[in-house]
């Protein structure tokens, strides 16, 4: 089976922005191109594939990966996609419920508001497996949704993910998000896929169901690898969480469209069936969900744990620690300007 293409966004203190091909052990810098974004849109404006864009802009330097990757270079891993000329014109987003695990630990999380009663999470989750993969071009039953943030909240490969004063708690998602833009005349295109750690306030979201958005409002990391690919059927990996030298939990994980209650192409149509998604020049970073997370198991994080995701097939290991911020909240006061 041919390898597929892995793109990595790194910055240099003096030499800025670059966006590099992954040639192990090394990392192949482009010429010309500061972000995969910008990439992405030369490709469409000229309609030259972004592989013959990429052959065409290949340079001579070479950086050594393993220096990069464990932070020993003064080169520095990005987040894998971004939009760096907006930030705020990056939408980060996902859908939940896609896996019967996941499924499974809401359930556990909300069966005490509903009694011995099927829970909204189970219902909606059915919902998917009864009419999330309808026959091709057909509309499928909606998953549910969330929105994280703007481009802003997007970590990479070594960066913390913040636990904010008013949070409750902090945890790891494992997942695969799709990455997209959208062209001049606003229609959506898939550029791959990477891996994710979509790391959401599970205690917040336990104590009401109706308090999920809110617990999504967090940071969370994409990376070190944008893969280009249209590949999104059976992916299996592997997550696990340590503190100094302990493991303190690791679980085996499967995504895809064969895991899941949902088909790609209805996951995609729900999200971007709303005019306001499908804007020119948007991009959008929209996570699909996981089958295990530790919180489940009863783990409790602290500051300085890591959060490690592998997935076959996607490069790298996304590796993240967590920080809690404290609980000193400030007070954030609106003024008037009449």
């Amino acid at each position: 089976m041919k390898e597929n293409t892995r793109l990595v966004q790194l910055i240099h203190p003096v030499k800025g922005r670059k966006v590099a091909v992954v040639a192990e052990p090394f990392l192949v810098l482009l010429n010309e191109f500061t972000s995969i974004y910008q990439l992405a849109l030369k490709s469409l404006d000229s309609e030259v594939s972004i592989h013959m864009l990429l052959q065409q802009q290949l340079s001579t330097e070479k950086l050594d990966y393993d220096k990069v990757y464990f932070g020993t270079s003064e080169w520095r891993l990005l987040p894998s996609f971004d939009n760096p000329d907006v930030v705020s014109n990056c939408m980060v987003s996902g859908t939940g419920l896609t896996h019967h695990s996941s499924a499974m630990n809401r359930n556990v999380m909300h069966q005490s508001e509903a009694g011995n009663a099927l829970t909204d999470s189970m219902k909606v989750y059915q919902w998917g497996v009864e009419g999330g993969k309808p026959s091709d071009g057909k509309i499928g039953i909606q998953p549910e949704w969330f929105y994280k943030g703007t481009g802003s909240i997007l970590k990479g490969h070594g960066e913390a993910l913040d636990v904010p004063a008013f949070g409750n708690d902090g945890g790891e998602e494992p997942e695969i998000a799709g990455i997209y833009i959208i062209d001049r005349k606003g229609q959506p295109i898939r550029i791959g896929f990477t891996t994710g750690n979509e790391f959401s306030d599970h205690v917040m979201e336990k104590q009401n169901y109706l308090y999920l958005a809110p617990s999504k409002l967090r940071t969370c990391s994409i990376g070190p690898e944008l893969v280009l690919t249209d590949e999104f059927s059976d992916l299996s990996g592997k997550v696990s969480v340590s503190r100094g030298e302990e493991v303190l939990w690791s679980a085996d994980l499967k995504t895809g469209e064969n895991n899941m209650a949902h088909s790609l192409a209805n996951l995609e149509y729900h999200h971007f069936k709303y005019p306001d998604h499908r804007q020119p020049f948007q991009a959008h970073v929209h996570f699909f969900g996981t089958g295990a997370f530790s919180f489940g198991a009863g783990i409790s994080l602290q500051t300085g744990d890591q959060m490690k995701v592998q997935w076959e097939g996607m490069g790298r290991s996304l590796v993240n620690s967590i920080e809690f911020e404290g609980k000193n909240q400030e007070f954030i006061r609106v003024k008037s300007n009449l």
